[in-house]
């Protein structure tokens, strides 16, 4: 493992003060509407608007309603702006802009994004995607209420409350004896996608030993040493990435057959050789901050 580059985590940088205990003022967006200051982030089916300079387009309280979902997400660290997000229907979508490619999802366009605005887009969606999965009480059913600026959401009959959702998971960059990386490709994925291996942490389970068990269970192989490099979000829909490195210590190198079908080493020069024909992670991802980490250098011309 060479570290000649910086481990680079887009989607990791602490872009808002949350100012939790905002969020217990049951008048807080009547407030928030009447700030000038007040910065509102329209979000329709995952996606925004961006400004013609490619910056996170937000509106200010008097040009929108405060219909539809909303959540307080904090103030911004260096001028204290409150921002909000604002979950939209079609309906308000087109009638603020018509034209469906003008709204952006975080994969395709947040690698543009400065990195405090990328880490913004990323706390909004994985509170929006959140909000979409647990409309309902999984004891009884019930319908909940958004609670506490957007942070809970209450059943009524079970006198719950419901909190946010983050599903851990460890991807990892296993390095053999020669200083070889292994890369799988998942059987939904295109012929020439590759990346490094991941997988969600169970019940009862440290990150380490997450990491022993999915190399186990997706590989055949058996690592030692897990290395913890960083984190970062990945809001699809709301997990949360724990990046390591693993030496290889023996097996035979098999893929599952279910999740992974395809395993092969590469070396340093065998990776940059043959980057223009492969697809690698996407910049916003932690498997290629990994994948360059290791590498010693930024992959040129990859962007998908």
């Amino acid at each position: 493992m060479t570290d000649k580059v910086q481990l680079n985590l887009p989607l990791a940088e602490v872009a808002l003060d949350r100012d939790y205990l905002s969020r217990s003022n049951a008048n807080l967006f009547d407030e928030l509407w009447l700030n000038p200051r007040t910065r509102v982030l329209l979000m329709f089916e995952q996606r925004v608007l961006l400004t013609s300079t490619s910056e996170l387009k937000f509106f200010s309280p008097e040009t929108v309603s405060s219909s539809g979902l909303l959540v307080f997400l904090g103030n911004t660290v260096q001028a204290g702006d409150p921002i909000v997000l604002q979950v939209i229907d079609e309906q308000t979508a087109l009638s603020i802009e018509a034209d469906s490619d003008r709204w952006h999802h975080l994969r395709r366009s947040g690698i543009g994004l400065s990195s405090s605005e990328a880490a913004i887009f990323t706390q909004a969606l994985a509170l929006a995607n959140w909000h979409q999965t647990h409309q309902f009480c999984p004891a009884c059913g019930g319908r909940t209420l958004v609670q506490k600026a957007g942070w809970v959401r209450f059943c009524e009959p079970e006198d719950r409350e419901i909190y946010p959702r983050t599903d851990p998971a460890i991807i990892v960059g296993v390095i053999d004896d020669q200083d070889r990386i292994l890369l799988g490709s998942q059987g939904i994925w295109e012929e020439n996608r590759f990346s490094i291996l991941a997988g969600f942490v169970e019940p009862g389970e440290s990150l380490e030993a997450a990491v022993i068990r999915e190399m186990q269970e997706e590989a055949g192989i058996v690592v030692q040493e897990p290395k913890f490099l960083g984190s970062q979000a990945w809001p699809f829909p709301f997990s949360l990435m724990f990046g390591y490195t693993a030496k290889f210590a023996g097996g035979n190198v098999i893929p599952d057959g279910e999740e992974i079908v395809k395993l092969r080493w590469f070396t340093r020069e065998e990776l940059k050789a043959e980057s223009h024909a492969l697809m690698l992670p996407g910049k916003l991802s932690i498997a290629r901050s990994i994948i360059e980490h290791w590498l010693g250098e930024e992959l040129q011309g990859q962007d998908r």
